[in-house]
């Protein structure tokens, strides 16, 4: 990829022609609140500003065309991604991210790939575009969003911790729409949080 100013614009114009009008609006709230977390906690702001670019590359792709897609390629997903689609955008944002838009940092492909449902130990970087997808100025439902915004730039695994609560709370609603990889995630932030005493 080109570098400079151009890298940016072949990026944004490339992902504006793969994404619905709302959903590239949304794409860059993520982006610029990735980069505010990024300059607060010292992440790198390219590796910041590309996750948050990326994170929903493959989100408009439709959900039949997305399956067929994961198992043309055979990209680890598991069996309840399958049944619930809308979550196969992050791991085959992984791929699309890879193959159309040329990124190799793994810590990126990461950011993408748990941006939805979180995971136990997540890196700083998979915790500013996890975060930033949920708080980016467009977000408006949320429960709890000026106080979770706030937190996000105080600490972080606060923060972080404040979303999967509000997460697993609304999805315990319909638990067999709940990813398990989300409830670790809750239960070890959870864990974190409590052991600051």
């Amino acid at each position: 990829m080109k570098s400079g100013k151009t890298r940016w614009d072949t990026l944004e114009a490339k992902l504006q022609k793969a994404l619905t009008e709302n959903r590239y609006r949304h794409t860059l709230g993520v982006t610029y609140t990735a980069c505010a977390l990024a300059m607060v906690y010292g992440e790198d702001l390219d590796a910041a500003r590309t996750a948050g670019l990326l994170h929903d590359c493959a989100k408009c792709i439709p959900n039949s065309e997305k399956i067929s897609i994961c198992k043309k390629k055979q990209l680890d997903v598991t069996e309840f991604e399958l049944d619930h689609p809308v979550l196969l955008h992050a791991k085959l944002g992984v791929f699309v991210a890879q193959n159309e838009y040329g990124i190799t940092d793994t810590g990126i492909l990461d950011a993408i790939r748990w941006h939805t449902t979180g995971k136990p130990d997540m890196t700083l970087l998979e915790k500013i575009v996890f975060i930033s997808d949920y708080i980016e100025p467009n977000r408006t439902k949320q429960p709890h969003l000026a106080e979770i915004r706030k937190t996000a730039f105080a600490d972080i695994d606060l923060c972080l911790y404040m979303i999967l609560k509000d997460t697993v709370e609304y999805l315990s609603e319909n638990p067999k729409s709940m990813d398990t990889m989300t409830t670790s995630a809750y239960e070890y932030y959870k864990n974190v949080i409590e052991s600051r005493g």
